[in-house]
């Protein structure tokens, strides 16, 4: 009958390994153990900076205040959001160029925040107020690129269409809004029948592209040619000769040269 393998060794060797390299895992405990009590630390520091800054920026209504909360707090959420309420008030205060510029500095802290794509639109309506309609025009259309899968997409669309009017480039303005029409409806209930008829339903977007579509002029047609100059009119073209008929009864018969 086997007998259990005596555990004599494996405690030896477990000791003997302890004795050896004791000094080496007591400093690889210490540094995990400073490194958790560093990141909580971290935690606790940032969790409170991002409080304060919040407080402040709930406090702030002057642009001074805002500036504030930029100085001290840039790298927080509240940092962040302090850029964009200091844009919507110098904005207000019809500030457009420095709105443009607070909006600029909170892309370039702030890459991947949820709100670029709202900052851009801010900008191109912006240099609408300036009067600077193609640089607006260029930020919606690459807005209308980039975030093509967001509430800024449409949105980017149908403002590029009172421009394109404006700029007299009606066709421009019909495919834009013929774009907006075939990507932002949405599918209706009878699927069954999409082959057959457009179930879709219409989004407040469609609705918006639909009411532009109807203030555009309508498509000209190809003008048909001018008469040529030397044709005579139609009623006083010469008529046509008619066909002789057989000579009358008792009439000489013409002879027929020799």
């Amino acid at each position: 009958m086997p007998t259990a393998p005596p555990t004599t060794e494996a405690s030896i060797e477990a000791r003997v390994f302890w004795l050896r390299y004791q000094k080496e895992i007591a400093a690889a405990l210490i540094i995990l153990l400073l490194a958790a009590i560093g990141y909580a630390g971290y935690r606790f520091y940032t969790t409170q900076r991002n409080a304060t800054a919040a407080e402040l920026l709930g406090n702030a209504k002057t642009q001074h205040d805002y500036e504030e909360v930029i100085a001290r707090y840039s790298a927080t959420p509240a940092g962040a959001s302090a850029y964009l309420l200091l844009a919507e008030q110098q904005h207000s205060e019809k500030k457009f160029a420095e709105a443009n510029a607070t909006l600029q500095k909170f892309i370039e802290n702030n890459p991947d925040h949820d709100f670029v794509s709202t900052a851009r639109l801010a900008m191109a309506a912006n240099l609408e107020s300036m009067g600077k309609d193609d640089e607006a025009l260029s930020i919606y259309q690459q807005v209308a690129s980039k975030y093509a899968n967001t509430y800024n997409g449409p949105l980017a669309l149908i403002s590029q269409v009172p421009l394109l009017k404006a700029k007299n480039r009606i066709e421009d303005a019909r495919r834009v809004c013929e774009d907006i029409l075939t990507k932002y409806r949405m599918p209706g209930q009878q699927q069954a029948e999409a082959a057959t008829r457009d179930d879709r339903m219409e989004t407040v977007w469609a609705g918006e592209a639909m009411r532009h579509l109807r203030s555009l002029k309508p498509p000209e047609r190809p003008k048909s040619a001018p008469p040529a100059a030397n044709a005579p009119p139609t009623m006083i073209a010469a008529p046509t000769a008619a066909p002789a008929g057989p000579p009358p009864a008792g009439a000489p018969t013409p002879k027929k040269p020799r």
